[in-house]
């Protein structure tokens, strides 16, 4: 029996979760609790069920077992393309997300004036998707998610299609914008030092199992280059690899869906 429950806190509560893909077992038992505010990052190989777990927790995948508890009815989902409409400008990209959401009328316009000055984007409102480099579309992208005041935030390996500079940018804004806007932010990677930077803690996912937990006790705001960081994901890539070379108790993938046949999602970022 699936629940979906709505409660004050933790953010985020998973509990026994199974899923499958016909005879293939993607998650297994899995438990999680994310504190609401919280900065998660989910690290591990492909295949792992990370996506999986992400698609259960905004409600993209229905046909599970295990418990699903939500702090928030509305979740923003944050995919690794932009997913903007090309023949709208970014402003009207993230109006068609507020009308979708139904947020109300009144508040859209600070909304939108609040994000878009956040995001660095003030004076690219107007300009079309192609008009704009592959980060400013990704930071379009966050901007619509914002705006439709998401309690929780996914993110799905939004940077790994950028350079190394424009990713590490990005990286040092998201925590920056995350400071502001305090959102619950769970998110997928296969950078460890990505997530060792980001997070509160880093859950390390392997088999379909959260396999070990690394709080990350540095102080905020953080240097992109502190040495503490670097000692962290010195200890995160060890456990990681030793979670990724456990043999599987059986055949184990991710035939992930994207999403794409949901247009409120591929086209908002949120789910009202």
């Amino acid at each position: 029996m699936n629940t979906v429950n709505t409660v004050s806190a933790p953010a985020i509560s998973v509990a026994g979760l199974d899923k499958r893909f016909g005879a293939l077992s993607v998650l297994r038992e899995l438990n999680l609790s994310v504190a609401d505010k919280e900065f998660v990052c989910i690290l591990g190989p492909s295949g792992s069920g990370k996506s999986t777990l992400l698609n259960v927790i905004a409600g993209l995948e229905t046909d599970y077992t295990g418990s699903v508890v939500l702090g928030t009815q509305r979740v923003g989902y944050l995919f690794q393309e932009p997913r903007l409409l090309p023949w709208l400008t970014a402003e009207r990209n993230v109006d068609f997300a507020l009308e979708g959401c139904n947020v109300p009328v009144a508040r859209r316009a600070d909304l939108k004036d609040h994000y878009f000055a956040l995001a660095g984007l003030a004076d690219f409102r107007h300009y079309h998707p192609h008009q704009l480099s592959g980060g400013m579309r990704q930071r379009v992208a966050l901007v619509r998610s914002l705006c439709v005041e998401p309690g929780i935030l996914l993110m799905d390996e939004p940077f790994s299609g950028l350079d190394e500079l424009t990713a590490r940018r990005l990286r040092v804004d998201l925590l920056r914008i995350w400071r502001e806007s305090k959102k619950t932010i769970v998110f997928v990677t296969h950078n460890a030092y990505e997530a060792c930077y980001l997070a509160d803690r880093v859950l390390v996912m392997a088999q379909g199992r959260i396999r070990e937990e690394i709080a990350v006790k540095v102080p905020r705001p953080r240097d992109y280059d502190d040495p503490a960081i670097f000692d962290i994901n010195r200890d995160v890539v060890r456990r990681f690899l030793a979670a990724a070379e456990l043999a599987p108790e059986s055949p184990a993938v991710s035939p992930i869906p994207k999403a794409d046949s949901n247009p409120v999602l591929q086209s908002s970022g949120g789910l009202p």
